[in-house]
């Protein structure tokens, strides 16, 4: 047996959970066809939200800024960390409306979320310039990681540190089953015997599950953000900004601004060989650079870096994770809708707690992999679609 638990994909997702799985005492190899990191998570937006759409949610996230914060702590290896919190602003009284339902539920699931007092998003967000007419909350949990390939090379660190093995440039190029059951995978390298394997591909999962004769309903579906030339107004400490009736994000990154958001009938598409393939817009994240610039002159800055990846959507918006139905053996860490990065912590750990059967820190039932039967092509995507268009306000349709 070439390890205990097999993992495909070395994004935040599938090394959390093969370091959660390797300090569990297993051992873990992890395969990726590229480098760790080159696909959608080195290519992320960094931000870890702590407000979420439902309790699991919301404790997942909350779980995985908890373990980034104290991440030196627990995996033995450096990660800097932003404790910047963040303002979710609405602009709209239908807005305005969803966020104060939004304040309500959170802090009933235990997040640590407030209405701010007048004045206070003015005085903490100096790139901010609001009318006072809005509502905003004020989030104290949230963080993000300000070069998000940093979360990366401290996952790869803390592999090597607790003995889980992560191999670039191998692609797998069948799962291997014996008697009904996973055995392994063969790659461009190597035939490799492990029981258990974890599809954690991203917007390849799909074709990943198809190696062994199963299916998992994710759509891949793109996503884009840039950041400015440095601007004057932008401290390197300053909060994150989410502006909910934009469908907008902003952050401080490399002395300018960050700026991402969830256009309206987005592109979704088949995976590419590479995410290098995905082609770009500059002219989607125009547009909603116009929607805040009375609010945010910086956002018009002169653009220094344009980048973009692919979301894996599912038709409910929440991760598909858990094991395979009719696969024994066959696990799935993916369905990240547009928060694998920032829930892979606690995500990882509670998925490596399943798999292991150690002590498990949240029951990921709800997220199975069987839930949603036989879903057709055109409905997954045109379900991942919608839950793309309502990352921010979900309960709008």
């Amino acid at each position: 047996m070439d390890a205990d638990i097999l993992v495909i994909g070395a994004g935040a997702l599938g090394l959390s959970t093969a370091l959660h799985c390797a300090l569990a005492g297993r051992s873990v190899l992890v395969v990726e066809r590229d480098t760790a990191g080159s696909q959608a998570s080195g290519r992320a937006a960094g931000l870890f939200k702590s407000v979420q759409a439902d309790p699991l949610r919301t404790q997942i996230a909350r779980r995985s800024i908890e373990r980034a914060v104290t991440f030196a702590d627990w995996a033995g290896a450096p990660l800097d960390v932003v404790r910047s919190g963040s303002f979710l602003v609405a602009r709209t009284a239908a807005h305005q409306e969803f966020l104060r339902t939004e304040e309500r539920q959170s802090r009933g699931w235990g997040a640590a979320v407030s209405v701010a007092g007048p004045g206070e998003l003015a005085g903490r967000v100096p790139y901010y310039r609001g009318s006072g007419a809005e509502l905003a909350l004020w989030c104290p949990e949230d963080v993000y990681v300000d070069e998000p390939i940093d979360l990366i090379r401290a996952f790869a660190r803390a592999c090597a540190l607790h003995g889980a093995q992560v191999s670039e440039g191998e692609a797998v190029t069948a799962i291997t089953l014996s008697g009904g059951r996973v055995a392994g995978a063969q790659t461009s390298r190597r035939s490799i015997s492990a029981p258990v394997v974890v599809d954690a591909a991203g917007a390849w999962t799909g074709q990943v599950a198809a190696l062994a004769g199963a299916g998992v309903p994710v759509a891949p579906v793109r996503h884009q953000l840039l950041i400015t030339e440095p601007a004057a107004e932008v401290g390197s400490l300053d909060p994150i900004v989410r502006v909910v009736d934009a469908a907008v994000y902003l952050r401080p990154a490399r002395g300018g601004l960050m700026l991402g958001g969830f256009e309206p009938g987005p592109l979704a598409m088949d995976p590419p060989a590479s995410t290098d393939d995905v082609p770009l817009d500059l002219g989607v994240l125009e547009r909603m650079a116009s929607q805040v610039q009375p609010e945010v002159p910086a956002a018009k800055a002169p653009v220094a870096e344009h980048r973009g990846g692919l979301f894996t959507m599912s038709p409910d918006g929440r991760f598909v994770a858990g094991p395979v139905p009719d696969v024994p053996g066959l696990w799935v860490a993916s369905g990240c809708n547009g928060s694998g990065f920032s829930s892979s912590l606690g995500l990882g750990e509670a998925l490596a707690g399943q798999i292991t059967g150690a002590a498990r820190s949240l029951d990921l039932a709800a997220l199975a992999p069987g839930r949603f039967g036989q879903v057709t092509r055109e409905a997954l995507v045109r379900d991942g679609v919608w839950q793309y268009e309502h990352y921010y306000d979900p309960a709008a349709g």
